[in-house]
């Protein structure tokens, strides 16, 4: 098995994208998700990495043609909260790298609250986990510390990265505080929903200078970090239930944070003071039926229902995101299938998340845009269609990952 493996990570390694080049995407369905909306039979000419030309006719005599025939040109996609480049195999702890949880470790350590936890420094851009994804559209991801047991409701920072197989560094303009609400999160705060506001409130208190009787919890730098979020920093929430969607915009408002909801099953109850925030939410559009007591008003019209009050919605998918991030776009058209605008499925998983988090250099099909970009072989919100290329930073990505590789391998030969 350790033999197949190495050959499969050798034949990944030799896979490397080629260098951006000067491409003419000739003849295809744009979907610009900007204000030009989808262009019929037109062209994409992509320079140094960029879209330097969205028209009809477009000549470009140093490029090379690509022939799209009708097909669908896409930005790429979102891949959701992921642990991407930060977990391989669940099953195996040296590969999983998402979450700070000294209590769970042996001896147990005193668990502590460090907002300064920061998932960059474990990232591995060349994880074989990736390609997966790729290869099936999505270029790139928020990377989202997880709050587990024996860790914090506080996360850590997370960020965008960019699935192009070689950056390491996270997108400045994205970095988000990340921190985990209601009853998933009651076992780290003494099996309190209150003690988790409580909490919280003490560890701004100390950032802010109050003193505290026994023990802090924040550390210098923890303090620090807490610091940048409380002046309109961007800190996402998960959080389902709908009155603890309420208390949680009050409390960011309260305390100068940047709210952004990501779960919100009820969400679409309080669609309305969402937007009049403006709010940002990002939600799973599977969940149908409640998996606890803070999931009763799960519905598969959340997405439909938001979209309609005025609230930007993005997608993410729950459970298993990392490894399932490709099937994202499959539940966009379950949202689309269930009342949502099928332009509005596109833009939850591309120009709204890039929106969200701060990276306006993607998401959508624009001149002066980054050239991340998908060929479909039909309707890309259908599960029978699939990426036929994809572009990332305007190089064509090899269209290979252990899956195609181990397929090709062992199925039968016709």
């Amino acid at each position: 098995m350790i033999r197949r493996l190495i050959t499969l990570a050798a034949a990944l390694a030799l896979a490397t994208p080629a260098a951006a080049e000067t491409v003419l995407i000739r003849n295809a369905r744009v979907h610009t998700v900007d204000v030009a909306g989808t262009l019929e039979a037109s062209d994409v000419l992509v320079r140094d990495g960029l879209i330097a030309a969205v028209g009809k006719a477009l000549v470009a005599p140093d490029a090379r043609v690509l022939e799209a025939n009708g097909r669908a040109l896409t930005p790429g996609l979102f891949g959701g909260l992921t642990a991407l480049g930060l977990e391989d195999v669940s099953a195996e702890i040296g590969s999983v790298d998402h979450a700070y949880t000294p209590g769970a470790v042996m001896p147990a350590q005193p668990m502590s609250m460090r907002p300064e936890f920061d998932v960059t420094y474990a990232y591995n851009p060349a994880s074989m986990v990736i390609p997966v994804q790729v290869v099936e559209g999505v270029t790139f991801t928020l990377l989202a510390p997880s709050s587990m047991p024996g860790g914090s409701l506080v996360g850590g920072l997370g960020g965008l990265a960019t699935l192009d197989g070689s950056s390491i560094d996270l997108l400045p303009a994205s970095r988000t505080l990340f921190v985990a609400l209601g009853s998933g999160a009651s076992p780290l705060t003494g099996n309190s929903r209150a003690a988790q506001f409580m909490l919280l409130d003490q560890a701004i208190r100390e950032t802010r200078g109050a003193l505290f009787e026994g023990d802090r919890l924040l550390t210098l730098a923890g303090r620090e970090t807490m610091a940048k979020y409380l002046g309109g920093g961007r800190v996402l929430f998960y959080v389902d239930r709908a009155v603890d969607i309420r208390r949680t915009l009050a409390f960011a408002k309260k305390h100068g944070m940047k709210p952004v909801i990501a779960g919100g099953v009820e969400a679409w109850q309080v669609a309305a003071e969402l937007a009049a925030a403006k709010v940002p939410v990002l939600i799973d559009p599977l969940v149908n039926l409640p998996g606890n007591f803070d999931q009763f008003g799960a519905t598969l019209e959340n997405a439909a229902r938001l979209h309609e009050a005025g609230v930007r919605i993005a997608f993410t998918m729950s459970g298993d995101s990392s490894h399932m991030a490709r099937k994202l776009r499959q539940a966009a058209g379950n949202a689309v299938a269930n009342g949502l605008p099928w332009d509005a499925g596109l833009a939850a998983v591309t120009a709204n998340p890039a929106a969200i988090f701060g990276a306006n250099d993607r998401g959508r099909i624009s001149v002066g845009q980054r050239a991340d970009l998908v060929l479909w072989s039909g309707d890309p919100l259908e599960v029978t269609s699939l990426a036929d290329q994809v572009w990332i930073g305007g190089e064509a990505q090899p269209m290979t990952s252990r899956q195609t590789l181990l397929r090709d391998r062992y199925a039968p030969k016709r």
